[in-house]
């Protein structure tokens, strides 16, 4: 009996912020995958385990989350100005599905490490000791994002004292600047607003009309008030990903804001579009036990969100939300600012379900029209594991 046998590409599992995901250079992939199609498709679901019918993800890199159902393609830069391009695909665990259409904001914390290790960032601009700057394309969305990455003995650092919520040890601080990070969606006119409002009644059949801040920054996000849909806003994983009722809900209010956002054009079109729009609930400062057993204080933060990920809610929080956090906060009258407390602001530490995250951004109003010129926030990196990915020569 004939078999078809593994073959092996080189690759890196890492983590970024509350992510993880297994990491290529564009170089490395087998020809057929290095442009964009089917077979880069197939391939990178072969490498994650899916579809996977059982949810598990076993037979593959992935951890049957949307947290680490990732892949990452790095490249030397096609844009001037910039050293890397970096393209990230989202594996849907039990879909024949790789979604294009967004950022991973958690998983940029590990391009810069990642473009350094591997050769693709001039040595000439990595000091031996210090600060690197690396220029990041964000190739899904056509964004600037700055990452600034230690450096110790010639190395990139790894280890440190820096504490994320949502990841158990210490390691070292990544500070990224994600640049004019409204996002250009198509449909939606380059607006950070694309209604042209900053909040909207947005009708939702079978769940009423919702008041919604439907936003364009970091990545498409609808926020909704948590009381409005009977939720806290202080709820942890298991309140809602084991609700069918719940989930079937966010889901449809997530199809319903993502036609009027102008990401699609029918709900129907939802389902082939599972990593954007968002959807996140809001609320005032409570106080609550977060995932870890941590305590978290109403003075501790500015705000409660909890956000929905790939049709369950999110352990902690997608980094492009939380781009879109700080973003909204930062514009006096949306939602996420109203429940920050009203007025303006330029940074916002909002309660998680593992915890807490400090976001900065900073927004100014021309003619009608609101800007946010960049957004900032610390995450951190590490390499978990190096080397090969094999995968069945015929997967793609």
């Amino acid at each position: 009996m004939s078999h078809v046998p593994q073959i092996k590409i080189p690759a890196t599992y890492m983590r970024g912020g509350t992510s993880k995901g297994v990491f290529f250079r564009l170089q490395d992939l087998p020809e057929a995958a290095q442009a964009p199609g089917a077979a880069r498709d197939a391939l990178l679901m072969r490498v994650i385990g899916s579809p996977d019918p059982y949810g598990k993800q076993i037979d593959g890199m992935g951890g049957a989350t949307s947290s680490t159902s990732k892949t990452v393609i790095i490249s030397r830069s096609s844009q001037p100005d910039h050293d890397v391009d970096y393209l990230f695909g989202q594996v849907s665990i039990d879909t024949r599905f790789v979604d294009w259409s967004g950022n991973c904001g958690n998983l940029t914390a590990a391009v810069g490490p990642f473009a350094i290790s591997n050769g693709l960032i001039d040595p000439a601009r990595v000091p031996k000791d210090g600060i690197a700057t690396v220029r990041i394309w964000q190739a899904n969305i056509g964004k600037t994002i700055i990452a600034h990455v230690p450096m110790t003995n010639g190395a990139v650092q790894e280890t440190g004292d820096f504490e994320l919520d949502g990841v158990a040890f210490p390691a070292a601080e990544v500070q990224l600047e994600f640049l004019d990070p409204a996002a250009e969606e198509e449909g939606a006119e380059g607006s950070m607003f694309p209604t042209g409002n900053l909040v909207d009644d947005l009708e939702v059949p079978g769940v009423g009309t919702l008041k919604a801040t439907m936003i364009n920054a970091g990545i498409p996000t609808i926020f909704i008030n948590a009381d409005a849909i009977d939720y806290q806003g202080t709820e942890l994983q298991d309140a809602i990903n084991g609700d069918a009722r719940a989930l079937k809900m966010f889901e449809t209010i997530r199809a319903h804001g993502a036609v009027r956002m102008g990401l699609i054009k029918h709900v129907d079109e939802a389902g082939k579009r599972q990593h954007t729009p968002k959807v996140a609930f809001v609320a005032r400062p409570a106080a609550y036990t977060a995932s870890s057993g941590k305590q978290v204080g109403p003075n501790d933060i500015d705000v409660l969100v909890r956000t929905l990920s790939m049709g369950k809610l999110h352990h902690a929080s997608p980094g492009t939300v939380a781009v879109a956090i700080a973003t909204a906060a930062a514009v006096p009258g949306t939602l996420v600012n109203l429940a920050a407390g009203g007025g303006t602001r330029t940074a916002t530490r909002f309660g998680h379900p593992s915890g807490t995250l400090r976001v900065g951004a900073e927004a100014t109003q021309a003619n009608g029209e609101w800007t946010v010129t960049k957004a900032i926030m610390s995450r951190s990196a590490r390499v978990l594991m190096e080397g090969w990915v094999r995968v069945p020569g015929d997967a793609f």
